[in-house]
């Protein structure tokens, strides 16, 4: 017959050997995603169990359901940044390039300032 260890024992042990685990408060809904469906756990339990640098998460019971959402598929392929005029004026007006040019440099850059201008120069 072997002794029963009471959790304070246990939770010294798990220390010791450099391990910690944790519960997670106030979850609502947890979901995991795969390419075909969306399994989606409501009201569950979360423990975080971290040993050497890694995370393990512990989902416990809760209303398990499974769905096959939508994917559209243009968020596969995404939409062109949005490029304000007063940016490509400012690109433009920094490289004495022509508005088309800025507007094309910082459609590749997507948006970002710095990249565009120094794509022009």
């Amino acid at each position: 017959m072997h002794k029963r260890m009471n959790p304070r024992e246990t939770r010294r042990m798990m220390q010791r050997m450099g391990m910690n685990m944790d519960a997670v408060t106030d979850v609502e809904q947890v979901i995991i995603k795969t390419s075909s469906k969306d399994i989606v756990v409501d009201q569950p339990e979360v423990a975080i169990l971290e040993m050497q640098g890694q995370k393990i998460f512990q989902v416990i019971g809760g209303q398990v359901t499974e769905r096959t959402p939508e994917r559209k598929a243009a968020a596969a392929a995404p939409a062109a940044p949005k490029v304000l005029e007063e940016d490509v004026q400012l690109v433009a007006d920094q490289t004495g390039k022509s508005l088309d040019e800025a507007r094309k440099a910082l459609e590749e850059c997507e948006g970002d300032l710095a990249k565009a201008i120094l794509l022009l120069q």
